[in-house]
């Protein structure tokens, strides 16, 4: 092999290593640039889930029962009595309680309705709803519960609002509909006074009641979830709620009512 080719091969083995070498450094950058990604993803993608995810739960939902006496503000508790929650608000989405009474009071115990017509006459109701009374949470002053008659899986859309501390009506045990009690779901957060006034008001016997019936009636003349929009024909909810419950006759309703007031 002569000089010049030596010379030649020799260049060439420079320009080969030097290409090495530089092929390797920016193998190495990019290793080192992906590496810095990889470890800095998790964190963005922390980051972003910080944004998109809540830091508190929903606002509980709340209603306000607009009656002949003054308004009611009830906030519901879905997170111990989901079932009984969902119910109430259906019931509520359906106009169902708009023109209906709070046809019982009792001073020193507790104000019911949900049910009844201004004529006293019982409305159409969904299936019953199971009970939830095990749900830690007691029937005290101020607190909202499903009425219900002996069976405690009886609750359809009557409440009952407890004007003092009625623990008797706890869950006790699944023994008997005695031992069960009553399913408190939500609580009054304005307007007690209103409900003490309604439990101050004179009553009488009326209807299919022997006594306990406020005078004047107390009538609920609209129900409304607190930042939803009212529907567009309020009038006509009551008529449309009837028309899409499941429902049960007349006669086995105000039987069951009967009950509900012997159970409690």
């Amino acid at each position: 092999m002569t000089t010049q080719s030596h010379a030649f091969a020799k260049r060439l083995r420079n320009a080969r290593v030097s290409w090495l070498k530089h092929a390797i450094g920016r193998t190495s950058m990019l290793k080192s640039l992906l590496i810095t990604v990889l470890l800095s993803l998790p964190f963005g993608l922390a980051a972003q889930s910080t944004k998109t995810v809540p830091t508190a739960g929903a606002p509980a939902p709340q209603v306000v029962l607009t009656t002949s006496q003054g308004d009611i503000t009830l906030e519901l508790y879905p997170d111990k009595a989901p079932k009984s929650v969902a119910n109430f608000l259906q019931y509520v989405h359906d106009g169902f309680y708009d023109g209906t009474v709070l046809h019982r009071a009792i001073p020193g115990y507790l104000v019911q309705g949900g049910l009844y017509t201004r004529d006293l006459q019982p409305r159409r109701t969904r299936s019953a709803v199971p009970s939830e009374a095990d749900n830690g949470l007691s029937n005290l002053r101020g607190t909202v519960a499903v009425a219900r008659g002996a069976d405690p899986n009886s609750g359809t859309a009557q409440f009952f609002i407890n004007l003092v501390d009625n623990r008797r009506l706890d869950f006790v045990g699944n023994q008997s509909g005695l031992t069960w009690g009553y399913t408190v779901f939500g609580k009054i957060t304005k307007g007690m006074d209103v409900v003490d006034k309604i439990a101050a008001l004179p009553t009488h016997a009326l209807g299919p009641f022997v006594g306990d019936v406020p005078d004047p009636l107390v009538v609920i003349t609209h129900a409304g979830v607190v930042g939803e929009s009212p529907p567009a024909e309020a009038g006509s909810a009551p008529a449309t709620a009837a028309s899409t419950l499941k429902t049960k006759p007349a006669k086995k309703a105000a039987a069951s009512t009967s009950k509900t007031h012997k159970g409690l």
